[in-house]
C-alpha cells in the first residue's frame, strides 16, 4: 500500500506533516511517498528511516492564498504531481493539508468522477454525546447543489458510515430548519423525496440533531456544511478558553481543576479535529483525503491511518454496488 503525502502546501511548512508521516509509518505497514522541495524535506527524515520514505522531488507548491485554479496550469506543483501519481497508480491515496479548493479541483478534474456520481463531496466527522461521531457531507466542496446531489451524498455517507465507521445500521437525516417534512428550500424538499427512497432514511434533522445521537450521517449543501464546521470548532475553540480563563481565575478552581484533569483529557480527545485526521473526499475514482491546513504531526498521522482504512475496505466499490440499486 502506498500513500502519497503532498508535503509542502500546510500552514506550519513541511516539519508537522513529515513529522505525522513518519510516526504513521512507525505504527502502520505502508509505503511512504513524501511530495515537494527535497532540500527542505530530506534533513527532516532520520538516517535510520531514510530508506524506508520515497521523496519525490517538486520545486514549486499551491500556497493557500493561490487560487484553486491556478493548480491546474502548475504542474510542477507538489498536489499536481501528487494526483498525476494517483492518476497512473503510482500510488494508492493522496494525503494533503495544502490548498483543499486546489485538491478538489484536481481530484475532480485529473482522477474523475466515480460512475453514477455528479459531483464529489467531503465528509467530515463531528463529535456526539454517546462519544461516538456522526458524519457530515457535505463539508464544503459544493456550495450549489441539486436535489440528485443531496441523495448521492446520502449514499456516499451512509457506504463510508457503514464500512469504515462500523455503524451497520447507520441513520441519514437531512439537515434543515426543521424536522417537520415541509420544512427546508425547494431543493432540500426535492431531495427528502428521493433520500425516502433509501430504508435508512430518517427525515429531516436540525442542527443540534448533529450532536445528540440521533443520525450517523447527516446530509447539506457544502455551504452549510461547511459553515456547521467552522462554528463547531469555533465553539470547541471557545468553551476550552473559557474553562481555561475560569479555572485559573481562584486557586479553588485550580486545585478543583486537578480532580477533574481525567475529564478535561477525555473532552479533549473528542473535539480536538487531530483526533480525526482528515476529510475523505468522497465520489472520485481514487483515494483522497483532505486535512485542516494548520494541521499538526498527529492530524497528519491519523489522516494517513484514515487513508489507509478507507483503501482496506474498499469504499469506492461500496459506493458503486449501492448506486447500482438506485438506478432508473
Amino acid at each position: 500500500m502506498r500513500i502519497a503525502v503532498d508535503a509542502m502546501g500546510g500552514d506550519f511548512g513541511a516539519s508537522p506533516l513529515v513529522e505525522g508521516a513518519l510516526w504513521a509509518l512507525k505504527e502502520k505497514d505502508f509505503s511512504l511517498v513524501l511530495i515537494g522541495d527535497e532540500k527542505i524535506l530530506a534533513p527532516l527524515i532520520p538516517a535510520q528511516v531514510s530508506k524506508e520514505v520515497k521523496i519525490v522531488h517538486c520545486d514549486d507548491f499551491i500556497a493557500m492564498d493561490d487560487s484553486a485554479t491556478a493548480a491546474l496550469k502548475r504542474k510542477e506543483s507538489s498536489i499536481y504531481v501528487a494526483m498525476e501519481m494517483l492518476k497512473s497508480k503510482q500510488v494508492d491515496a493522496v494525503v494533503s493539508a495544502g490548498h483543499s479548493g486546489a485538491t478538489m479541483s484536481l481530484a475532480t478534474l485529473k482522477i474523475g468522477r466515480l460512475k453514477g456520481i455528479s459531483r464529489p463531496a467531503i465528509c467530515t466527522l463531528m463529535p456526539r454525546i454517546d462519544g461516538n461521531k456522526s458524519l457530515v457531507i457535505d463539508a464544503g466542496a459544493n456550495v450549489d447543489c441539486k436535489p440528485e446531489n443531496l441523495f448521492e451524498f446520502g449514499v456516499m455517507g451512509y457506504e463510508y458510515a457503514k464500512w469504515i465507521l462500523k455503524y451497520p445500521n447507520a441513520r441519514i437525516g437531512l439537515l434543515t430548519n426543521g424536522e417537520e417534512e415541509c420544512k427546508g428550500n425547494e431543493t432540500s424538499k426535492a431531495a427528502f423525496e428521493l433520500l425516502k427512497t433509501h430504508p435508512n432514511f430518517l427525515g429531516n434533522i436540525e442542527g443540534n440533531n448533529i450532536f445528540d445521537s440521533s443520525v450517523e450521517v447527516v446530509v447539506c449543501d457544502g455551504f452549510v456544511g461547511n459553515v456547521v464546521l467552522k462554528t463547531s470548532e469555533g465553539v470547541a475553540d471557545s468553551i476550552v478558553y473559557l474553562l481555561k480563563k475560569y479555572i485559573k481565575a481562584s486557586p479553588i478552581s485550580l486545585f478543583g481543576a486537578l480532580f477533574l484533569k481525567g475529564v478535561f483529557k477525555k473532552l479533549k480527545k473528542q473535539i480536538d479535529y487531530a483526533e480525526y485526521g482528515g476529510a475523505p473526499l468522497l465520489g472520485i475514482d481514487g483515494n483522497v483525503i483532505i486535512c485542516h491546513g494548520n494541521s499538526n504531526a498527529k492530524a497528519m498521522k491519523n489522516a494517513i491511518f484514515q487513508a489507509i482504512v478507507t483503501i482496506e475496505n474498499g469504499i469506492n466499490d461500496k459506493i458503486l454496488e449501492s448506486l447500482e440499486k438506485y438506478k432508473d
